[in-house]
């Protein structure tokens, strides 16, 4: 399986989109301070990911949900729902 997935800081707020095909190891990386721009902003918690069977439509989507209009998809309908926060205004 391949993985997009969305974390959140703890610390800061910021949210970080990613990819893996390890989900465990890499929230576990990314916790550990092995990643350059997620190790200020540890701990970090999984909001949201999803499993896809194809390598390419994973990579395909995180390029999407980074892109204007695929951050506005994840604000309203994946990290909102995600947090119990449906409805509530950003």
């Amino acid at each position: 399986m391949h993985y997009v997935y969305i974390l959140k800081s703890s610390k800061s707020g910021l949210f970080y989109y990613g990819y893996t095909d390890n989900l465990k190891k890499r929230v576990k990386e990314h916790n550990d301070r092995q990643s350059k721009f997620t190790k200020g902003h540890v701990p970090w918690i999984l909001v949201w990911y999803c499993g896809f069977n194809n390598k390419q439509k994973a990579k395909d989507f995180e390029l999407y949900i980074k892109s204007g209009s695929g951050k506005a998809f994840v604000y309203k309908r994946l990290v909102n729902v995600a947090l119990g926060k449906e409805g509530v205004k950003k």
